[in-house]
């Protein structure tokens, strides 16, 4: 039964895309998720192409999200970016930081901007960014990385404090290493007992999402399992 809500989940089709639709999608939420030319869309998702850099597909996808007026945009999830490390500073080309910097907080960014005057318009919402735990309690190897999410907080932060007075939620989650395919392929020698799966945290993302969590804005909420 639908809810009458609309979420726009970018990086619906990562580690912690999944498990992130489906909970929203228990909930009876409308969930619009931009994806690539050719790419498959994630289940029980209304998908619409879009490339999370350009901000004028963003623009476009964003309307689209919150163009149904039985089911106003009232929420946004930022599960998209990526990892990279492998470098000290001093061995680290600038235009690997840059990247780095690029993919994780310009889709942030983008998203959330395009969907602030919509979810005003329908009488405030909540926002859902993805830091990490490494912006917190940085490790040698991944400056780029570890300045990426720092500044996906700093910026989650900032519209907190911008947009509370018009209703507007925006936290942050803060994972460590996610239980996904990718990560175990990566680290094959780890104890993934140990790593936070994508289903605890949906809970938590959906919750930020909703209208239970009115009263928090701001907030860095740490999703670390056992790790």
């Amino acid at each position: 039964m639908r809810s009458g809500r609309t979420v726009f989940v970018s990086g619906g089709a990562g580690g912690l895309g999944a498990a992130t639709v489906a909970a929203f999608v228990d909930e009876g939420w409308r969930v619009v998720a931009p994806v690539r030319p050719g790419r498959t869309a994630p289940e029980g998702t209304e998908p619409v192409e879009a490339d999370l850099s350009s901000e004028t597909d963003i623009t476009a996808a964003m309307a689209v999200a919150a163009g149904d007026s039985a089911a106003p945009l009232r929420a946004v999830v930022n599960l998209a970016g990526a990892y990279g490390g492998g470098g000290l500073v001093a061995e680290t080309p600038v235009a690997e930081f840059e990247r780095l910097i690029a993919v994780n907080l310009r889709p942030t960014y983008l998203v959330t901007a395009a969907a602030l005057p919509h979810l005003v318009a329908a009488g405030g919402g909540g926002i859902v960014c993805v830091s990490s735990r490494a912006a917190l309690s940085p490790w040698p190897g991944a400056a780029g990385y570890i300045t990426a999410k720092a500044a996906v907080l700093a910026f989650a932060n900032a519209v907190a404090v911008e947009y509370r007075k018009q209703h507007v939620r925006c936290n942050t989650i803060v994972p460590s290493v996610i239980d996904t395919p990718a990560n175990r392929r990566d680290m094959p020698d780890a104890d993934f007992a140990r790593w936070v799966k994508p289903e605890e945290i949906a809970p938590t993302i959906l919750f930020l999402a909703s209208d239970a969590s009115a009263p928090t804005t701001g907030a860095t909420i740490p999703v670390y399992g056992q790790a």
